[in-house]
């Protein structure tokens, strides 16, 4: 077992200073998501301290069976906690940069869809643009509408259906955030069948079905291959 592991293994059993030292000793993973927010409005002291509001989230909740890196699991909490804050304060302001790439991106995957006949995954198309794939995920992100949880967006017979009630559970949402974090991290390890199936699943948001129909297989297929693409990945960290 190592450090990390045992000080959240003590944290979690009420160990107080264990806790705190966690939270020292990832200050430094705090500071490297705040960069990606800096310019936006907010204090950067403001943004810390936010920031760490997540890394205790993702100290409290971090499942000492995950098969992966506290700071891989606790990156993604603590971008949300900072990203609901500036939203809540309507502070979001997209730089041009951002919005530059936002758009070559759009024009790139059009154009290798119409070169390779497929769907360019997220990570080929950041090669194309000698850009990080993270990088490249922000922009898009931030290049998207922001709109309110509280927008209706179904009203019948008195009846009123908001954003929020579509969205699915906390701990979904924490899964499938990791989910994608270690998909973009290792999709260069798979072949082009295996890229091509997760990219329709996690990415184009397609049910198992669909993805059948599009591989040629059954959904029973599709399921065993992404059970097994996923398990080999989480192997692989």
């Amino acid at each position: 077992m190592d450090r990390t592991t045992t000080l959240i293994e003590k944290s979690h059993q009420g160990d107080e200073e264990a806790r705190a030292q966690l939270v020292q000793e990832n200050a430094g993973l705090v500071w490297c998501v705040v960069k990606r927010f800096l310019h936006r409005g907010a204090e950067v002291e403001d943004l810390f301290q936010i920031g760490n509001i997540g890394l205790l989230k993702a100290i409290d909740k971090f499942d000492l069976s995950y098969e992966v890196k506290f700071s891989t699991y606790a990156v993604p909490m603590i971008s949300g906690e900072i990203k609901r804050f500036l939203r809540d304060d309507g502070m979001i302001k997209v730089s041009r940069s951002l919005k530059e790439l936002a758009y070559k991106s759009c024009a790139c995957r059009e154009r290798l869809q119409e070169a390779w006949g497929r769907e360019p995954t997220i990570t080929e198309i950041a090669s194309e643009l000698k850009v990080e794939t993270e990088e490249l995920l922000m922009a898009m992100d931030a290049s998207s509408e922001i709109e309110s949880l509280h927008k209706p967006i179904y009203q019948k017979e008195g009846q009123e259906l908001r954003l929020m009630d579509k969205l699915p559970e906390q701990e979904e949402q924490e899964d499938r955030i990791l989910d994608h974090m270690l998909l973009q991290e290792l999709l260069t390890y798979l072949d082009k069948e295996e890229r091509r199936l997760i990219y329709l699943r996690y990415f184009a948001n397609q049910t198992q079905s669909q993805v059948g129909k599009e591989l040629g297989i059954s959904q029973v297929q599709v399921s065993r291959m992404e059970k097994k693409i996923l398990k080999n990945l989480r192997e692989r960290i």
